[in-house]
């Protein structure tokens, strides 16, 4: 005890010299802007003092997480950031640095010249403990997490995302580093860290790509409350100028919440919507009259319908934007008319008439109101795309006033189309992220495709928890919709670190009805308990529901109650006839000690305790409720309650597959051969334990031969 004492007295004697070194830093930083020659060029250095100070960490930070021996005897500290001496000398080696790489990526099979891996527990800056990895002495043992990882997923959660740069895995490290030059799909299941990996690997890319920066980078996300849980990750890492959005705050900003039918929603989502857009917007473009008369300086001039007719079709010809062929269609009617007219007629309102008559400026929310509200106009635009009843389902009365049209979820991406199509592409990145994107409608992927100039996207996602009007079975169904500049490559998480065992059994109960061809993840940490199964009369729920939220906070901890839509109402109630704060997600919040979430919006979030209200409403929520119910009961950390009047994991029988598609010669396509087979590996994993597999196949085989004999 004694000797390790001493090491750690030792340790902390660099620790407070590397945290000199940084102070010295951040004080340099602060006489900066004081050096400036004029207050315009103040203003720029004391911006550029503040981005550089966040690279540094704060005070109360430690400034390193570990430690690297290698067989040399060379020692390397590594933390969040860099911490340089006076003579610019390294002190701690910055997680992204090549040199860092060797703390991730040494196992016991390939200790990348290590002897020693050293993880530091600290208080602050004060180190309070250490554990130390001797690689010489793991030969025996096997891969997996260490206990660093095991220690920091025992921890209390908060309403943020935390970074997990001080126990990044090897398997999560190579997607961080993987080349930027492709679009990665990052699946797993729950608690595999997808988002935290994608996090950390803007963060790595940032680091090593010298001409990339954070504003060249944006992360997009499902909804507001989950944006704000994940915001602290980036700029704990040093890159608060990463745009965050969530997919809604992609279109203009008009009023929101008009509700419609599922169908309607299902047929806005679809990418034919794009085809019907564009060319809705062409027959906005007007047909010239035989003769067009103006008024100019007192006298009429004529121009002939044909040269209109003309100027209008290079105008369309030209590879612009609606806007701007229009700017070249004027520039035209001007030059046509001061042919005529010996005078420039440039600002003559006569021809700004005629032009707008012709070629009619456009908003985005100005013509889908025009165009939803009009059926001759959705007829015309719909072509042979559409049938007649789903040109029925798009249209509908618009407000009198444009200030007071609402808008439905699904029109937002079709408004952002528009506007791209008017006003052009609009901030393009050189590099998009997108979380949950198995649930986003191609309009959707669309709209965030569009704003990759360079075709490199991180996609994180899980098919077992693809819900919603775009549930998908195939990473095609997501991927087809984006920029095809570079390969896609699926990337699967193994482990899944967050959820507890005891959890996750009954979760996976529910995985062969929810998604038959997902493999689960290896769940490597055991929770505090078993899960709650608390069965009560209709009048008991609501109650029973808070009281174990509330009794779970009382210790401390943050719980989440995942709420079919038909319950909530009584277990707002509840909360509010006990005295039970509480934060909703709703209203786009999270962090209080109790807080109400939609199975959908609990996508992506964590909780050390969660509440599981009436399993079967959740499942008759959604067309894949049973992947809803999944998500609900893969949230906790620790604890796991369900609290039902009908049965706590309503099972139904799989759906039969429909008939799959042959092609000629009576052959299976691959693409359906491999859904028959993830079906029927779905009833094999359902039915019956993994050391019975081979067992049950070879029955299957023997019943098949013997249904093909004749007799």
């Amino acid at each position: 005890m004694g000797s390790k004492s001493s090491e750690i007295a030792n340790e902390q004697t660099f620790f407070d010299a590397a945290a000199r070194h940084r102070a010295r830093r951040r004080d340099g930083l602060t006489e900066v802007s004081g050096a400036a020659a004029h207050h315009g060029a103040a203003v720029h250095l004391k911006r550029y003092a503040e981005t550089t100070a966040e690279t540094l960490g704060g005070d109360d930070e430690a400034v390193a997480f570990g430690r690297i021996d290698d067989d040399s005897g060379d020692v390397l500290y590594i933390g969040r950031h860099v911490v340089l001496d006076e003579h610019s000398e390294v002190q701690v080696a910055n997680w992204q640095a090549p040199a860092a790489a060797p703390y991730f990526e040494a196992s016991h099979a390939d200790p990348r010249g290590l002897v020693r891996k050293r993880s530091f527990q600290c208080a602050g800056n004060t180190v309070q403990d250490f554990a130390d990895l001797l690689f010489a002495q793991l030969a025996d043992a096997m891969d997996g997490p260490d206990q660093r990882l095991l220690d920091d997923l025992a921890r209390a959660r908060t309403g943020e995302l935390r970074d997990i740069v001080a126990t990044i895995q090897a398997a999560q490290f190579e997607l961080i580093r993987a080349p930027m030059e492709q679009v990665l799909v990052i699946e797993g299941g729950p608690g595999t860290g997808k988002t935290a990996v994608a996090l950390h690997r803007v963060s790595w890319l940032l680091f090593n790509s010298p001409d990339l920066v954070p504003t060249d980078v944006l992360v997009v996300g499902p909804n507001p409350t989950f944006m704000r849980y994940i915001g602290r990750v980036l700029p704990e890492l040093g890159d608060a100028e990463v745009l965050l959005r969530d997919v809604a705050r992609l279109a203009p900003d008009v009023r929101r919440g008009r509700t419609e039918p599922a169908e309607v929603t299902r047929l806005k989502g679809e990418a034919r919507m794009a085809g019907l857009l564009s060319r809705a917007l062409r027959n906005r473009v007007g047909v010239p009259e035989p003769a067009e008369r103006l008024l100019l300086g007192g006298r009429f001039v004529t121009v002939p319908g044909t040269e209109l007719a003309e100027a209008t079709a290079v105008a369309n010809a030209a590879d612009l934007p609606y806007s701007q062929q229009r700017r070249l269609f004027w520039d035209r009617v001007n030059h046509l008319v001061g042919q005529r007219a010996g005078v420039d007629p440039a600002g003559a309102p006569a021809v700004a008439n005629l032009v707008e008559r012709l070629w009619p400026q456009q908003s985005a929310a100005a013509f889908l109101r025009d165009l939803f509200g009009s059926a001759a106009r959705l007829r015309a635009a719909a072509g042979t795309a559409f049938t007649a009843e789903e040109v029925a389902r798009l249209h509908r009365q618009g407000a009198d006033r444009l200030s007071e049209e609402v808008w439905a979820a699904a029109d937002l991406p079709l408004l952002d189309e528009v506007e791209r199509l008017v006003d052009g592409p609009g901030r393009q990145y050189a590099h998009v992220v997108i979380d949950e994107a198995q649930d986003l409608s191609p309009m959707q992927l669309r709209a965030v495709g569009r704003r990759c100039a360079s075709g490199s996207f991180t996609l994180i996602g899980d098919l077992a928890q693809s819900t919603g009007p775009w549930a998908r079975d195939d990473w095609t169904e997501v991927t087809d919709h984006l920029p095809a500049v570079h390969p896609v490559t699926i990337a699967p998480l193994r482990y899944g670190y967050r959820v507890p065992a005891q959890a996750y059994r009954l979760a996976a109960r529910v995985l062969p009805v929810a998604a038959a061809g997902v493999t689960p993840p290896e769940v490597v940490r055991t929770g505090p308990a078993e899960p709650g199964i608390h069965r009560v009369s209709l009048t008991e729920r609501a109650g029973r529901v808070v009281a174990l939220a509330a009794a779970h906070a009382d210790n401390g901890a943050f719980v989440g109650i995942v709420c079919p839509a038909r319950c909530r109402r009584e277990v707002e109630a509840a909360l509010a006839d006990n005295g039970v704060g509480w934060s909703s997600t709703q209203r786009g919040e999270l962090g209080g000690s109790v807080n109400l979430v939609s199975p959908q919006e609990a996508k992506g979030l964590e909780f050390d305790a969660v509440v599981v209200v009436e399993p079967e409403q959740i499942v008759a929520e959604d067309e894949r409720g049973h992947r809803l119910l999944y998500v609900a009961l893969t949230r906790t950390t620790a604890y796991l309650d369900i609290v039902c009047v009908a049965d706590p994991l309503p099972m139904t029988v799989p759906p039969r597959p429909e008939p799959p598609a042959v092609e000629p010669g009576g052959l299976f396509t691959d693409r359906a051969l491999r859904r028959l087979a993830e079906h029927l590996a779905g009833q094999v994993r359902g039915a019956a334990p993994r050391a019975s597999w081979d067992a049950v196949l070879d029955e299957v085989r023997r019943a098949l031969d013997a249904a093909e004999r004749p007799g």
